[in-house]
């Protein structure tokens, strides 16, 4: 771990510090997202559970920046992150319970 002794950098460099800081976090934070939409293709199902709603069931359409755009057997679209989604079984039932999800964790892939 870098130490870094706050009290002598002047206030220019405390920005600048903060800057590289922020970017860094940033970018950690993208390469996590796309690391989990990795886990995912077009065309497989997929489900999740929107806060206030049942679990829903769907197909990715679409990979967008941050998101995965899913679109449900009514028709409904949603923009996802993949840190919500839970891939489905091919072959399950038709509703999207525990039986047919499979559950991935950070770093795994099928």
């Amino acid at each position: 771990m870098v130490e870094v002794d706050l009290e002598k950098l002047s206030e220019a460099e405390l920005v600048e510090l903060n800057h590289a800081i922020v970017a860094r976090l940033q970018f950690l934070s993208r390469m996590r997202t796309q690391s989990q939409m990795l886990k995912f293709r077009v065309g497989e199902q997929v489900c999740f559970q929107p806060e206030g709603h049942p679990v829903l069931r769907g197909t990715v359409v679409r990979c967008n920046t941050k998101t995965l755009t899913v679109v449900t057997p009514q028709g409904q679209r949603w923009k996802v992150s993949p840190r919500f989604l839970s891939k489905v079984i091919e072959g399950g039932a038709d509703s999207a319970d525990a039986s047919n999800v499979i559950e991935l964790r950070p770093g795994e892939r099928t």
